[in-house]
């Protein structure tokens, strides 16, 4: 892809997801997400229904009438993505690859962080952590997040390690954030490093997947590639054995999936890349 295209691609999905920020999200995340605390903001006059404990007797006493102090919320939080560009992301055959839903999902929970002055950072990952973006805010480091999310190419090609990126994060992020996983979770054993992330941090699981992740469509002896190990093989896709065993694969991983954030006690949410992922993040926003 050259700079030209991934800038046009960086506006187009920037347009799309920002629009989406604005008007749908902006509401739901900032309810969502607390923050850490209330902090002193100003006093003002007092006026009947006030919370008598809330008065600053010191500026009552010099005025001569009284004064309450006023709090809001401390609402900087760090958002962390951690986002999964392992080749088994480059597959889709309805409306889009899993990687450029991945792209969206990613950008429009940028989109949503930033509008409440929220830092946002990203560790990209395959088996090994493959680029880490410490959290900052702006418009500038956000359409940063995105060229990446749209262009960056994994160096490994190694079986997808979700347990890498989670220990990664336990390390580099001393403070709590709000961690988004975006993944098929095609991946290798990850159930103890996600409890130890889930007790330091908010922890949410995106589960990215296509339909034919799920059922194998019949199109007779056909060659696939394996996108992770990268070897060739024929598939009868007729074979009622194969299919059993092809749609068994994925479900017995989902059922590891599922369990593995029930234990850890994080959120666990499900997108297709043929559905409307702003249902699905409204509901998940608007539920929580």
């Amino acid at each position: 892809m050259t700079t030209a295209e991934i800038l046009k691609k960086v506006r187009r999905i920037e347009i799309k997801t920002k629009g989406l920020s604005n008007h749908i999200f902006a509401g739901e995340y900032h309810s969502t997400f607390k923050g850490r605390g209330m902090s002193f903001s100003e006093v003002r006059e007092y006026t009947p229904g006030d919370d008598v404990k809330f008065i600053d007797w010191n500026v009552t006493a010099r005025f001569s009438h009284p004064f309450v102090k006023v709090f809001e919320e401390e609402r900087e939080l760090i958002v962390m993505l951690l986002v999964d560009i392992s080749s088994s992301s480059l597959f889709g055959t309805q409306k889009q690859l899993k990687r450029d839903l991945i792209t969206e999902l990613g950008a429009v929970l940028s989109f949503s962080a930033t509008t409440n002055n929220d830092k946002v950072g990203v560790i990209f990952f395959t088996d090994k952590v493959e680029q880490y973006i410490p959290p900052k805010k702006g418009k500038s480091h956000i359409l940063r997040i995105i060229r990446e999310l749209i262009a960056l190419e994994p160096k490994h090609t190694g079986d997808t390690d979700i347990r890498v990126a989670l220990e990664f994060l336990n390390n580099v992020l001393k403070k709590r954030s709000i961690t988004f996983l975006l993944s098929d979770f095609v991946s290798k054993p990850y159930d103890h490093a996600l409890q130890l992330a889930a007790r330091k941090h908010d922890l949410v699981g995106i589960h990215v997947y296509d339909r034919y992740d799920k059922e194998l469509p019949s199109a007779g002896l056909v060659q696939v590639l394996d996108s992770e190990s990268g070897q060739m093989f024929w598939l009868d896709t007729d074979n009622k054995t194969v299919k059993y065993q092809y749609e068994g694969a994925f479900e017995q991983n989902n059922k590891y999936c599922m369990q593995s954030f029930r234990k850890s006690g994080a959120a666990l949410l499900h997108v297709r890349t043929d559905e409307d992922y702003v249902k699905i993040l409204q509901g998940y926003f608007k539920g929580r």
